[in-house]
């Protein structure tokens, strides 16, 4: 059903909704803007204002076919980097050490400039079509906030500039991506009237509000997240758990490690601006770019016994509930699909579980990114001869994790030598079939860069048949 609405007597605007024993349809999208450095322009194809733009349009494209009822924003609906490139900051950016930035003072011009920046970023080109036609559910991710946000040390954390660039994120995440206050949010304390359409359930989980180096999230918030999951009615089979970051995705830590470590030659060429190699360091404290995003993943040795926690909690919900669960995430510039299953012993004798019958069969889709660019062809042939290496570190509790191989072909039908993950810009489709009971993601792929036309990749989450 449309329903048409007008603001300030302008211009006559329409949204959907679905019919009461109707399955909602939506798109998922994630990393809605460029990093730092990138050339826009050179993601702009013909009859394009931007680069921004030509997925974007391809979306809305597939909504005036049919259309979606909801667009779900798995984290970096914007980018703030750019924040830093705002006058009043220059100064803060220009200390030259990590102890100089943690003392530095928030003055009257600096708060100025964080909420003037949030005030003119969120309206720009077919993303503003979208979001006025579609209603929003986003989650947070740090360049909501500032790049790697959540996984600096403590000290920087709690900094002046870097308290009030987190505050005033959450407050303007609130306000322009929620439309609410933490008083209404599910995990908080509920009010008001919810509606399930169908029998899919969505949790938003964005893992960035209490994020440390040592920590993805509170004891309190995984209490409250479990209690709210096992409120669900009885009609629900599948829940999609949208986490910005992927949970079942391939192991960088002999990077992190290098990274981390004070031998690492580039990283002490860079903190001294030498051989053109600043820009391997980040502006905050002298850290190595990629760390950040390193520290930011389930998979970093910091935060791996809590990601397995977290994952057996997720079964032990899932067998109890009889609900099949599906990870959503983000974040990493490509598209995969991770899964974990149960572990069959006996040396790869006995057969495979059917994953009708596999509680702990749960894929991870990930999604990424409408609008950026996509990693260098070295960094995505290296994650791809990663991606079917074997782990076991979850084999003490009967599970097992590896790599769909859904890629086996390019946009242009030509055979790709790695099938686990695609470099290009992508957003997906996501509706129940009827028929089946399974949870169908259409990973869309952008067909040529720029060019504002996809390219479908299916795959599906079977019901749950376990008893």
């Amino acid at each position: 059903m449309g329903v048409r609405y007008r603001l300030n007597m302008g211009q006559e605007l329409e949204f959907f909704v679905p019919g009461q024993n109707q399955s909602m349809r939506w798109a998922v999208h994630s990393c809605n803007g460029f990093s730092a450095g990138v050339n826009q322009d050179d993601f702009r194809g013909p009859g394009h204002a931007t680069g921004y733009d030509p997925l974007w349009k391809d979306l809305l494209d597939k909504h005036a076919e049919r259309p979606f009822h909801a667009l779900i924003g798995g984290g970096d609906q914007l980018y703030c980097d750019a924040m830093m490139r705002e006058p009043e900051l220059q100064a803060y950016i220009g200390l030259k050490t990590a102890k100089e930035k943690i003392s530095a003072p928030l003055t009257d011009d600096i708060a100025f400039a964080i909420d003037r920046h949030y005030c003119l970023e969120f309206r720009r080109g077919m993303f503003s079509k979208a979001n006025s036609s579609i209603p929003m559910v986003n989650m947070l991710d740090d360049h909501d906030l500032i790049d790697g946000f959540g996984s600096y040390p403590d000290d920087l954390q709690l900094s002046p500039i870097f308290r009030a660039i987190g505050s005033r994120g959450y407050f303007f995440y609130l306000l322009f991506q929620c439309f609410t206050v933490d008083k209404n949010a599910l995990i908080g304390l509920p009010v008001g009237t919810f509606k399930l359409f169908g029998a899919t359930g969505s949790l938003t989980y964005h893992t960035r509000a209490e994020r440390k180096k040592e920590l993805v999230c509170s004891q309190t918030t995984y209490d409250r997240v479990f209690w709210n999951l096992h409120q669900l009615p009885h009609q629900v089979e599948h829940v999609v758990i949208q986490l910005g970051i992927p949970i079942a995705y391939p192991r960088m830590n002999f990077l992190e490690t290098a990274l981390e470590s004070k031998l690492n030659p580039f990283t002490a060429l860079a903190q001294k601006g030498s051989l053109g190699l600043s820009g391997f360091v980040n502006k905050f404290n002298k850290d190595p770019e990629l760390l950040d995003d390193l520290n930011d993943h389930w998979t970093a040795k910091s935060h791996k016994r809590e990601r397995n926690w977290f994952i057996e909690q997720v079964q032990a919900f899932a067998k109890a509930r009889r609900i099949r669960v599906t990870f959503l995430s983000g974040d990493v510039h490509c598209a995969a699909v991770g899964y974990f299953k149960t572990l069959v012993r006996g040396g790869g004798k006995a057969p495979a579980i059917d994953p009708l019958g596999d509680h702990r069969y749960m894929l991870n889709v990930v999604t990424s990114a409408i609008v950026n660019t996509p990693p260098p062809a070295g960094v995505l042939t290296m994650v791809g001869m990663l991606a079917d290496r074997p782990h076991r570190t979850m084999h003490y509790c009967d599970t097992d994790e590896s790599m769909i191989p859904l890629f086996r072909t390019d946009t242009d039908d030509t055979p790709l030598k790695q099938p686990f993950i695609m470099g290009r810009r992508n957003y997906t489709s996501v509706e129940l079939d009827d028929q089946t009971g399974s949870l169908n993601f259409d990973i869309r792929i952008e067909r040529m860069k720029g060019s504002g036309d996809t390219v479908g990749y299916l795959v599906q989450a079977p019901p749950p048949r376990w008893v």
